[in-house]
């Protein structure tokens, strides 16, 4: 993380490998220890190491929270009324009988 300059520290691309390798290192050492992952001293030091490197690093698109319950509801319940809809007008056609052009 220190061969990483400021103004790159928040951008995903350049932090995933060193992040990575972050998160491998936390993992042997468990293991090697003997002491399961994720625990919580290296949880500890996640944090740690993300209030020192990305406390400075805020989010550039907004943030998108849950729609309200009714909406919510409403868009789940309305594909599910208009199907059955739709295969009564589907079957309703069909056995129209005429030849379709």
């Amino acid at each position: 993380m220190r061969n990483v300059t400021a103004a790159e520290l928040c951008e995903w691309k350049v932090i995933s490998r060193p992040y990575s390798l972050l998160q491998a290192c936390l993992e042997g050492w468990a293991d090697h220890l003997h002491y399961g992952y994720p625990n919580a001293l290296a949880e500890q030091y996640i944090f740690q190491s993300h209030h020192r490197y990305f406390h400075n690093c805020t989010q550039e698109h907004p943030v998108y929270f849950d729609p309200p319950e009714d909406v919510l509801l409403a868009m789940i319940i309305a594909p599910i009324c208009l199907i059955p809809f739709l295969v009564t007008l589907v079957i309703w056609r069909s056995k129209d009988g005429k030849a379709q052009p």
